[in-house]
């Protein structure tokens, strides 16, 4: 049971992007197919887990051990920055297309809010559906105004509010 409550609670209630609104720029920038959605979904997945037990590693052995908790924010960015680097040459080689198709949204993963913050939240806490939605919206009819990224903030919006309401489940 505190698996399906860990499940639910990571999905609904504490989604990085729709609950807190961090990474929200290749969030739109990338889902407007689903084989690019999926390719940046798993760099950031894989760039945000291994940043997390990286930066955890970092701050907890040696910025406070040496008591200098003030060097967080550029260790941080180096760890993130070497990582998508990483990412970016084993996509370079073994995906060319997706790659390419991921253009200037991969490099952009390093100032990415969410990756960050997942770190920070990490440390100061001590402890993909909505491609296929932009997928199906780009498919039908949408006014003029509405189209493009202002639909998917609109999307997105009424997403957030529905994962809203399961706050009280958890």
């Amino acid at each position: 049971m505190e698996f399906f409550e860990l499940a639910i609670g990571s999905i609904f209630i504490n989604n990085i992007i729709l609950a807190q609104f961090l990474g929200i720029c290749p969030f739109i920038g990338t889902s407007k197919k689903m084989e690019t959605a999926v390719g940046m979904a798993m760099a950031v997945v894989f760039v945000m887990v291994m940043a997390g037990m990286i930066t955890w590693s970092v701050d907890t052995f040696l910025l406070k051990t040496l008591n200098v908790e003030y060097l967080r924010t550029l260790s941080f960015i180096l760890v993130i920055a070497s990582l998508v680097q990483f990412v970016e040459m084993f996509l370079k080689k073994m995906i060319p297309g997706l790659y390419a198709g991921l253009g200037i949204f991969l490099p952009l993963i390093t100032t990415n809010c969410a990756v960050m913050g997942a770190c920070l939240l990490n440390i100061g806490n001590e402890y993909h559906l909505f491609a296929g939605v932009r997928e199906r919206v780009n498919l039908g009819r949408v006014p003029k105004p509405l189209q493009d990224t202002s639909i998917g903030l609109v999307t997105a919006g009424i997403i957030a509010l529905t994962f809203t309401s399961f706050r009280g489940m958890v």
